[in-house]
């Protein structure tokens, strides 16, 4: 009988602890979850179909680029890369602009270039990668798009440069306004 008892009395003693726990397990929780919504209002206004504008570079060599990739229906089906910074120390044999279509997507392997995610996969990956609670790393969540991502990602701690995991949106615009 006690046996019982203190077996019971562990599992709702473990059950409380797990169920109360304050700490959230995203940093940003509140202004992502909030930024999720607008995600999925936005994917339903626009029929899924968009197309956005990641802006990333490097300060070590002194150069920055864009990678659009466009969505329709919820596929991808572009990704167009070009240098945007200086550009006098990209050697002559790295083409400066280039675009992938449908069936050529990521084909660009060794390029700076932004993989090409959907939305709804860049949202997954910030929940389970890039928010997610660890130490030695400082993160950033932004939502100046209206609302959608805008920075989402890590530094780790005494990192000096080019250190960031995760992704710059520089704009987001739905495909349905170009019609």
């Amino acid at each position: 009988m006690k046996t019982k008892f203190y077996f019971i009395a562990l599992v709702l003693i473990s059950c409380l602890m797990f169920s109360c726990s304050s700490d959230d397990e995203l940093n940003y929780q509140n202004d992502f979850q909030k930024s999720q919504k607008t995600w999925l209002d936005f994917k339903a206004s626009s029929n899924n179909s968009y197309k956005y504008v990641v802006s990333s570079g490097t300060l070590f060599l002194a150069y920055s680029w864009e990678t659009t990739i466009t969505v329709s229906n919820g596929k991808i089906i572009q990704r167009h890369f070009k240098y945007t910074g200086n550009t006098e120390n990209i050697p002559d044999n790295i083409p400066l602009e280039w675009t992938e279509e449908e069936n050529q997507i990521n084909s660009h392997e060794n390029s700076p270039a932004a993989e090409a995610l959907t939305l709804d996969q860049i949202y997954s990956k910030a929940e389970k990668e890039w928010l997610i609670k660890r130490k030695d790393v400082t993160v950033y969540f932004e939502s100046k798009n209206n609302g959608l991502i805008s920075t989402c990602g890590y530094v780790p701690k005494g990192c000096m440069d080019d250190c960031f995991f995760g992704i710059r949106i520089k704009s987001i615009q739905s495909l349905t306004l170009d019609n």
